[in-house]
């Protein structure tokens, strides 16, 4: 006589046994931080116009990205002053489990833009777009400078013989949202680093 009946439950616990393999009860969830865009501006070696013509895009990349990321907590809408209240909105971080909160400044660092010929293609042209950011956050309360991180991207199009707007929208939107992404990457892997000890005198 076969026992049946206990080979469902003996592939119940195998397969139990796999899942716990494949998910170790020490992975820790990553911490989450209240960013606030406070502002985008071009740096000194930006020229005016494509200052006028990057700052809205990356400003809009920036709040679509940071609104995005599981990581970063962008409304705390209901939270105390940190200025009038910095115990309580202390406190206020705590009870949400929010790790810190920072308001996050993007400065343009570099800029290009550039129109070549496609050699074998008449009648085509390559729009050719590099932008460089870098991000850095001061804590809140403190005032004091919490983090910072750097991003980089070169978009290269084929368009026909004219530069359309769209065309040029498009190059400058995805080398946006590519700087930014890299440089919030590495704000929020340095900000998961334990901090530095302290230094013997």
């Amino acid at each position: 006589m076969h026992d049946t009946g206990m080979r469902p439950l003996a592939c119940l616990l195998a397969s139990a046994a796999v899942l716990a393999v494949a998910t170790p009860a020490d992975a820790k969830p990553k911490k989450k931080y209240h960013f606030a865009l406070d502002e985008v501006r071009a740096g000194k070696d930006v020229t005016a116009d494509l200052a006028t013509e990057v700052v809205p895009r990356l400003e809009a990349q920036a709040e679509k990205l940071l609104g995005g990321n599981p990581q970063i907590v962008v409304n705390i809408s209901d939270a105390p002053d940190p200025e009038k209240d910095a115990p309580g909105f202390t406190k206020y971080l705590a009870k949400k489990k929010i790790e810190g909160a920072y308001k996050v400044t993007i400065e343009i660092t570099a800029a290009t833009e550039e129109l070549e010929p496609v050699e074998a293609k008449p009648n085509t042209q390559r729009i050719s777009v590099h932008l460089e950011v870098h991000m850095f956050g001061e804590a809140m309360p403190t005032r004091k400078m919490g983090f910072y991180g750097d991003g980089s991207s070169t978009i290269k199009m084929e368009i026909g013989k004219k530069l359309r707007p769209k065309d040029r929208d498009a190059a400058w939107d995805d080398a946006a949202s590519e700087a930014l992404t890299k440089a919030i990457d590495e704000s929020l892997t340095k900000l998961s680093l334990p901090p530095p000890k302290p230094t013997r005198k």
